[in-house]
């Protein structure tokens, strides 16, 4: 396989900046202490990726994609809906917001896509780590594609942790209850099961 071309890293550094300091300045006008504790997850989160990217060498696509997760993350929390739009709990912002009324909501969206993104990157970790300490080319098998799944899927029940522990220290969260966590489970476990298959179809040549 040819080598694959270095990712240019600044227009993502500066798409990331920007978007990670309009939501310190808005969590503060707001006064929105829930969203200044997601934002220090979501900086410590960025560290991590940065030394996952640095270990096993993330494409530009999957750094794009993991990019424009962070940024629903933080649109979804801080921007206010338009009067009269349908919306989930007490606080009327993206989060909460009904797509297709009392069927989908915004947030479970970003929970599909996320945890998508979130498998993309277990089996390219594993893929890239396996050919440079083996030397060894793996290939989007069944099995593998169950195990970048479930690896997905795990990192979407840590993020029911957090949130969690979101409840348990700050007043007036909008994280939802029981049913709402139940919903975003699904919302992960179908993110993490199309995009395996994606990546499955993907790998299979064209034939003539």
């Amino acid at each position: 396989m040819p080598p694959e071309r270095k990712p240019r890293l600044l227009p993502l550094a500066l798409f990331t900046a920007a978007y990670m300091i309009a939501a310190v300045v808005s969590s503060m006008v707001q006064g929105n202490t829930e969203f200044i504790f997601y934002i220090v997850v979501m900086v410590v989160l960025i560290s991590v990726m940065t030394w996952v990217h640095k270990s096993v060498g993330l494409t530009t696509g999957l750094l794009w994609a993991l990019s424009v997760w962070g940024l629903a993350h933080m649109a979804g929390g801080l921007i206010k809906l338009p009067a009269g739009w349908p919306y989930n709990g007490e606080n009327p912002v993206l989060y909460s917001w009904w797509i297709i009324p009392q069927k989908l909501k915004y947030d479970q969206i970003v929970h599909a896509y996320g945890f998508g993104i979130t498998t993309w990157l277990c089996w390219h970790s594993l893929r890239s780590s396996l050919r440079k300490s083996c030397g060894i080319e793996l290939q989007p098998t069944f099995g593998l594609m169950v195990l970048s799944a479930a690896a997905g899927i795990g990192f979407g029940a840590l993020n029911e942790v957090v949130e969690f522990i979101a409840v348990l220290t700050i007043p007036n969260t909008n994280v939802g209850g029981y049913e709402n966590t139940g919903w975003d489970l699904v919302a992960n476990l179908v993110g993490a099961t199309t995009a395996a298959i994606i990546i499955r179809i993907a790998s299979k040549p064209a034939t003539a």
